[in-house]
């Protein structure tokens, strides 16, 4: 037998420098962009092991069958993969196949005697997502779910608005999701994809999963939220299934005594409201959409509820050719404008960045993508958050021409001073990615905020969007009603500041959920010092 090391066939060099290259990265299920690199990763991965079966072929037909159900997957999927990992089940399988299945593969080849592509396999898995990776791709299902009030039925037969890549999700697909949830005390969760689970079993889906372990969960599930009654129901099916399970005989009894508790709470509380005066019930008053939780606000905008634009406000809109107060670079060919929203004032600039443009920003900032941070409001120390998923790079001018290009032609449309601004920051958006309401400006209780860099607060944000995104993903302003969805080519900008140099606290915004689609974006933080004479100061706090 041939020894690992006598010879490996190219492609293994290939595979083993692109795997280098992913070292360095973690939490991929952070970025759309970095994940397209683990498809071609999986590929290589599915030819070394048909490689490996042509020589075993007679030992290994089960491996046989795995390895070509992910050649067809994987064939697709490269054709194009950010349209492919833009589905976010598409992404979470990527995730759990690469986290999970394939170590479960590894342990059915560790019982034959040839160890080459073990060997291989053993090695390259060191750069393979993490748990923290399925978890995180897990979770932003649950999110996409709640934000867009998806059923999960819906999430599983992948039929969701704009895909161009349906996937199914196996029995296996919603347990797991539903363990996840279990994991971390999410019963809500853990009930909808455990019956989602018990559904597919039920329609006759095959699977290596029982109806026992699924209906043991989801017993559980509900009856920690409550429902004790339902939750007596699903044990009974249980034990139909499996009279001599221990677990579920015992909460059989639990469950039965404490109905019985509730019914007798229940029968003296009836009595004691018969001796009572009878009194007039009120009607429950409706909940201005004022008074809505600022999440509640933020999902609606989200979902493209609750905009507050009225038709005379709508009325007062307008879209103009823009050549900002006769700028020589715009006199002859001005840009297209229109307004967005009117207090806070946002306005967009339509084809202002170029295709070519786009791609060589994502081309430089792709390889430096780090998790994105936010500053702790306590310690001022940068730290990554849940309610912030997506990766950032930083992209200078000196780097390359298109980029000053690209700042310069800020600075001439905004007539404000770039050489305080901070750099380019590009962001790729990951599964579900988001970053919830957030301020851009240093408040007054944040007075050390930009204290490091010097050039006052933010003044203003100029924010491209350098993709169409097919659902989801939009800008909301919760406070005010407002939401811009993401057009490929345009940007938006508004002032974070008074000119006064009061914060707008009005201009409190969020990026929503990525349901369907892959988001790129690439911001300019604007500050203060430089704008003396090109924006001067208020003579009130909300001039």
């Amino acid at each position: 037998m041939l020894s690992f090391g006598v010879k490996l066939p190219c492609w293994c060099f290939l595979l083993l420098s692109c795997l280098q290259s992913l070292s360095a990265q973690k939490e991929f299920f952070s970025s759309i962009g970095q994940m397209t690199d683990l498809l071609y990763t999986e590929k290589d991965l599915v030819t070394s092991l048909k490689d490996y079966i042509q020589a075993e072929e007679n030992k290994l037909e089960q491996i046989k069958r795995w390895a070509d159900k992910l050649d067809s997957l994987t064939a697709t999927a490269t054709q194009d993969p950010e349209g492919f990992l833009g589905h976010p089940v598409n992404a979470f399988k990527l995730m759990k196949r690469l986290n999970t299945e394939w170590g479960d593969l590894e342990s059915l080849v560790l019982s034959d005697t040839t160890d080459g592509f073990i060997s291989n396999l053993t090695i390259q898995r060191q750069y393979f997502p993490t748990d923290e990776d399925q978890t995180g791709a897990a979770k932003a299902l649950l999110r996409l779910q709640d934000t867009y009030r998806l059923d999960a039925n819906t999430i599983s037969t992948g039929d969701l608005p704009g895909v161009k890549h349906k996937t199914h999700m196996t029995v296996e697909d919603c347990y797991e999701l539903g363990k996840i949830a279990y994991s971390d005390v999410d019963y809500y969760h853990t009930e909808l994809w455990m019956a989602q689970a018990l559904r597919q079993l039920n329609e006759g889906e095959e699977s290596t999963l029982d109806k026992v372990t699924v209906l043991d969960y989801l017993s559980y599930a509900i009856y920690q939220q409550g429902e004790i009654e339902r939750a007596l129901e699903y044990t009974k099916m249980l034990l139909e299934l499996d009279p001599e399970h221990q677990r579920a005989k015992g909460n059989k009894k639990y469950f039965e005594f404490q109905l019985e508790k509730q019914k007798a709470a229940e029968d003296t509380s009836e009595k004691i409201q018969k001796k009572r005066e009878p009194t007039e019930k009120k009607k429950p008053k409706k909940v201005s959409q004022s008074l809505l939780p600022e999440r509640k606000k933020y999902e609606m905008l989200c979902r493209g509820e609750g905009i507050k634009m009225t038709p005379r406000r709508q009325s007062r809109l307008f879209c103009r050719y823009y050549d900002n107060n006769h700028n020589p670079k715009y006199v002859l060919a001005p840009i297209k404008q229109q307004d967005e929203w009117d207090r806070p004032y946002i306005v967009r600039y339509i084809d202002v960045i170029s295709d070519k443009e786009i791609e060589k920003v994502k081309q430089l900032a792709k390889p430096r993508l780090r998790r994105a941070t936010i500053s702790n409001p306590i310690t001022g120390v940068l730290e990554t958050a849940s309610y912030r998923v997506s990766k950032s790079a930083w992209l200078t001018g000196y780097e390359d021409p298109m980029i000053e290009t690209i700042n310069q032609r800020i600075e001439d449309l905004t007539g404000l001073e770039m050489d305080t601004a901070e750099e380019l920051q590009v962001a790729n958006y990951g599964v579900g990615g988001q970053y919830e309401p957030h301020f851009d400006f240093g408040r007054k209780d944040e007075p050390d905020a930009f204290k490091e860099l010097g050039t006052g607060n933010r003044i203003a944000t100029w924010l491209f969007y350098m993709s169409d995104v097919s659902a989801g993903g939009a800008t909301v302003f919760p406070d005010v009603g407002a939401a811009v969805w993401p057009q490929k080519g345009s940007a938006v900008f508004w002032y974070n500041l008074f000119p006064s140099g009061e914060g707008d606290y009005s201009t409190r915004h969020a990026a929503c959920p990525v349901l369907v689609g892959n988001k790129w974006v690439s911001n300019k933080w604007i500050h203060e010092r430089g704008q003396e004479w090109r924006r001067p100061c208020g003579l009130n706090e909300t001039e």
